[in-house]
């Protein structure tokens, strides 16, 4: 990465704060109305908006799919005002549609940028199976060892018992046998609807509660995840899940490796990444925004890998002011 202008070397997690911001303020009026696909437009619509103007040269590698979903924010979009740096970029304008949908917790609108060619791009193959931990565990998990192994040590890392593990997954049918075995461990579980951006986040995250994220669940959010955890010390690791033998089959023709642990080095490949999030709903992580007539306020999280420094944004916009600059109504 050492093409003129290829680098990140501003902190650009500050300008992804306003693309965040953007996104959570436009599905943020959608909380509970049951409107999936409206709250997922609105968002994205005003995340492509804000994007347009950060200084960049972006291209969008975990996106919403190929470019005939478009309006959607597609995979091979260029995004940004085309100027330096070069970046991948990863968007995710509602982790967690549904909690949205229903008025549920831990809605989140993300998006992370790295240098040029640094991102995984898992192609179709869009399940993986995970394990997530924060700094005090970093470094002694293995995905290949068992749920219990894991937990063992994940305890031993933090003085605990495994009795005083908090675990987090998706609350799945894929995850019956997971779920068995943590509870025969001993470990305390939560079983979320949706979004594992924000469930990985909060292993790092010290007033959480969660210790570890366990099961199978999106191979792009584990690239915006991995991103995040660079900056906050923590560590994720993964497996490709085929969720079936002909996804399987096709995986390996296109030549992934399925048996092969993906690390955080390879779900992005450098310390220079930015990762912002805002929250939509209330949750762990953020508080959701909150719309006061005139005034909006919203609670953002930033990170850059580089130097380590996470930072919390609580902000307060004018919506007459935003409106007389922007193409859309807030």
């Amino acid at each position: 990465m050492d093409v003129l202008g290829a680098t990140p070397t501003r902190n650009l997690a500050l300008e992804l704060a306003r693309v965040t911001e953007a996104a959570a303020m436009m599905a943020g009026r959608f909380m509970g109305r049951g409107d999936k696909e409206g709250a997922d437009q609105a968002a994205v619509n005003a995340m492509r908006l804000v994007l347009s103007t950060v200084d960049m040269n972006g291209v969008i590698v975990i996106g919403e799919g190929e470019k005939d979903k478009a309006p959607m924010l597609y995979n091979g979009e260029k995004v940004g005002n085309g100027s330096a740096p070069n970046v991948d970029v990863a968007v995710d304008p509602i982790d967690g549609t549904r909690p949205l949908a229903f008025g549920r917790s831990n809605s989140l609108a993300t998006v992370a940028l790295a240098p040029r060619g640094t991102m995984f791009d898992p192609g179709p193959f869009v399940y993986m199976n995970k394990i997530a931990v924060g700094p005090e565990s970093k470094g002694r998990i293995n995905i290949e060892k068992s749920i219990t192994e894991n937990l063992q040590a994940v305890a031993k890392a933090k003085g605990k018992d495994v009795e005083d593990l908090t675990t987090i997954i998706l609350d799945r049918p894929r995850h019956e046998a997971m779920v068995a075995e943590i509870r025969k461990a001993g470990a305390r579980i939560r079983q979320i609807p949706d979004g594992d951006v924000a469930a990985a986040l909060m292993t790092a995250w010290p007033d959480s509660g969660v210790d570890v994220l366990l099961g199978i669940g999106g191979t792009p959010e584990g690239v915006l995840a991995a991103c995040a955890l660079r900056a906050m010390g923590g560590e994720i690791q993964g497996k490709l899940y085929a969720r079936d033998e002909d996804e399987l089959r096709r995986g390996k023709e296109a030549g992934y490796d399925f048996d092969k642990v993906i690390t955080m080095n390879d779900l992005v490949a450098s310390e220079d990444v930015f990762f912002a999030a805002t929250g939509i709903t209330d949750g762990e992580l953020l508080k959701g925004v909150r719309y006061h007539g005139n005034h909006i306020m919203t609670e953002t999280l930033v990170v850059r890998g580089l130097t380590g420094t996470v930072r919390q944004i609580t902000a307060t916009h004018t919506v007459d002011k935003l409106d007389n600059l922007s193409a859309i109504h807030y």
